[in-house]
């Protein structure tokens, strides 16, 4: 029974995921003057980056700790992003130097009854699956401290990547809890499960060269003057996945993903449909007549 009920929740998962994956939808790209007294800021790129859009942290008071209001606005911005068709690479960065994410707000959450706890961290849960959920590249750019919930937040994206000085770590046991937005679950995943209980157990701190060794983040770059050296780093992987097919990146998403919570037989088979999928696109037809020309194709997204 348990494993039919696990086949089935994958299957609806995989086939939310394939929709997500070919619909198409659109939105404004453009941010709103208003954005900057906002503790969620979306940019979306244009010319040559467009396509990419830019999530920035933005609470400074709290080095961008999850409250309650960046998690609402979080949301709605995720939803939105969701809904733009030309999406094709997200960037979750801070806009606060020195400092990816602090983790949940602790302030906020001392005064809370044990009820509020609950009700907020499954928030907090849902969020980060939220962002793993999104069809498109998620790729996080660590430029400073991710702790507690600012690493299970960059858990949640596809590629990580971190400046030599930034600071990570699941740091919960040290207040008496655990990782309760996804980070049990996706850090053994990413890392492997001994080092990931080391990690937990111990509320170790790694520099971006000792995620690097432990495979925790893609890519290590040594800081630059500006404290943006993560994001330029991620910026530059953002623009190698821009030329390639939409809807290609995003149904390997759907079958990578998907693929990992299966065994390698039903992977397989989830792999079979994905690349069903691509084949009446005109994207796929793109590639072999630019192929056949020579040329660099222009894909669509249809």
């Amino acid at each position: 029974m348990a494993s039919l009920v696990t086949t089935v929740r994958t299957t609806r998962s995989f086939q939310h995921l394939c929709a997500c994956a070919v619909r198409t939808l659109t939105t404004s790209a453009m941010p709103s003057p208003t954005d900057e007294g906002k503790e969620i800021i979306v940019n979306y790129l244009d010319g040559k980056d467009n396509g990419i859009a830019v999530l920035g942290l933005n609470r400074p008071a709290a080095r961008n700790s999850l409250g309650k209001i960046l998690i609402s606005q979080f949301n709605e911005a995720l939803d939105s992003i969701r809904q733009n068709s030309k999406l094709r690479v997200l960037i979750v960065r801070s806009l606060i130097p020195k400092v990816f994410c602090a983790g949940a707000d602790l302030r906020e959450r001392y005064k809370m009854d044990n009820s509020e706890v609950n009700r907020f961290v499954s928030t907090l849960r849902d969020l980060m699956s939220k962002v793993e959920a999104l069809p498109t590249p998620v790729i996080s750019a660590i430029d400073g401290f991710a702790l507690g919930g600012g690493l299970e937040l960059a858990l949640a994206t596809d590629i990580r990547v971190a400046s030599a000085e930034a600071k990570m770590g699941l740091i919960e046991t040290s207040l008496a809890i655990i990782p309760g937005a996804g980070g049990t679950q996706r850090l053994p995943r990413v890392i492997g499960l001994a080092k990931a209980k080391q990690l937990i157990y111990t509320a170790r701190i790694l520099n971006g060269e000792q995620a690097m060794e432990i495979g925790l983040v893609n890519e290590v770059v040594s800081q630059n003057t500006v404290g943006d050296a993560a994001y330029q780093m991620a910026l530059s992987i953002a623009r190698e996945i821009l030329p390639n097919g939409p809807i290609g990146v995003r149904m390997a998403k759907v079958a990578i993903s998907t693929g990992m919570e299966v065994s390698q037989e039903d992977g397989m088979q989830i792999e079979k449909q994905c690349y069903s999928k691509i084949v009446e696109t005109k994207d796929r037809i793109e590639g072999l007549a630019a192929f056949a020309a020579k040329r660099v194709p222009v894909y669509q997204g249809v």
